[in-house]
């Protein structure tokens, strides 16, 4: 990690960074993003091959760019230098006309701002920070505006905002989105929590700031577009990606019968995915089309026969397998 003495540097150059992230604040995001996941082996230790395997086919499809320890990444499982050589890795192979945006949230403020530091110095073109949540009952507004401007402040590159209450019990707050939305390095926001009337909220009380509105899973992409929305960073897109992409271009040509029609053969296994069987659903997935998945890090255990015939249903009752 950094030090304290880093911690003071940056702070010390704040003037020179914000420089930098008025240029930043110009990234657009808008688009389909994968969040990759991260493989491991039999022993559990990060297979650092698998990964440039799964991101070479991914790069087949027209994605904007990856998503690089978010939640599906299982980031809380990894030491601070894996989530960092796992980043490093990505970058050699993706190619270089396609966003790497990379998780660096952590608990405190300072260790946020020093893996977000991080991160840019090992090839994030933007960083996405989820909420701190171990202390949830006191995360206010407040607190929760004075972590991400900190942030902000001191990262040499743009911040996407991160709300994921399925797995932090709370919301980032609208008010906060509002405010934050101000600051000229906080270029967006993944929105996970489902909940439309608050996408188009968010997306209408930022209209008048360069904001841009990411829906967190293929379940609600198309009313997420509907309402403004500009992309989507999409578990299911791992294995149905060019599907996912699919649907991007339908909502933004207008095709919206289409687009209803294929939204509603993505939901089921979406949802198998993401809020049945999480991360080992969607490795499991994976391999069944030609990914590899392999195992998840303990505690995460992989699913029993019963949950994989689950799965496989909801797949093949769509069509897709």
């Amino acid at each position: 990690m950094l030090g304290r003495q880093i911690w003071a540097s940056m702070r010390q150059g704040l003037s020179r960074g914000l420089s930098r992230n008025m240029k930043g604040k110009k990234v657009d995001i808008a688009g389909i993003y994968p969040p990759v996941t991260t493989p491991f082996t039999a022993t559990a230790e990060v297979d650092y091959g698998k990964l440039e395997e799964n991101l070479n086919k991914l790069g087949t499809f027209p994605f904007r760019g990856f998503v690089i320890q978010g939640s599906t990444g299982e980031f809380p499982f990894l030491t601070s230098s894996e989530r960092l050589e796992v980043v490093s890795r990505a970058r050699q192979a993706i190619p270089k006309d396609k966003l790497l945006i990379a998780g660096s949230g952590c608990e405190s403020t300072q260790a946020t701002v020093e893996m977000t530091v991080s991160m840019a110095q090992v090839g994030a073109d933007a960083v996405m920070v989820v909420t701190p949540c171990y202390y949830r009952g006191r995360m206010s507004s407040a607190a929760l505006i004075h972590h991400y401007t900190k942030v902000a402040d001191l990262s040499p590159i743009p911040v996407v905002l991160y709300s994921v209450p399925a797995n932090t019990g709370l919301d980032l707050p609208v008010d906060a989105v509002v405010t934050l939305s101000q600051h000229p390095n906080i270029i967006g926001i993944k929105d996970s929590g489902g909940d439309v009337t608050r996408i188009g909220l968010i997306v209408h009380k930022t209209s008048k700031q360069d904001f841009q509105v990411l829906a967190g899973s293929v379940g609600f992409l198309l009313a997420s577009y509907a309402v403004g929305a500009v992309g989507g960073i999409c578990g299911l897109a791992n294995v149905l990606g060019a599907q996912v992409c699919q649907l991007e271009r339908l909502c933004l040509t207008g095709q919206w019968e289409a687009a209803q029609t294929l939204q509603h053969r993505l939901i089921e296994p979406n949802t198998a995915v993401t809020r049945r069987f999480g991360i080992p659903g969607l490795k499991k997935t994976m391999d069944w089309f030609g990914y590899y998945g392999g195992p998840c890090r303990a505690p995460l255990q992989e699913l029993s026969p019963t949950e994989e015939e689950a799965l496989r249903l909801d797949f093949s009752n769509n069509g897709w397998l």
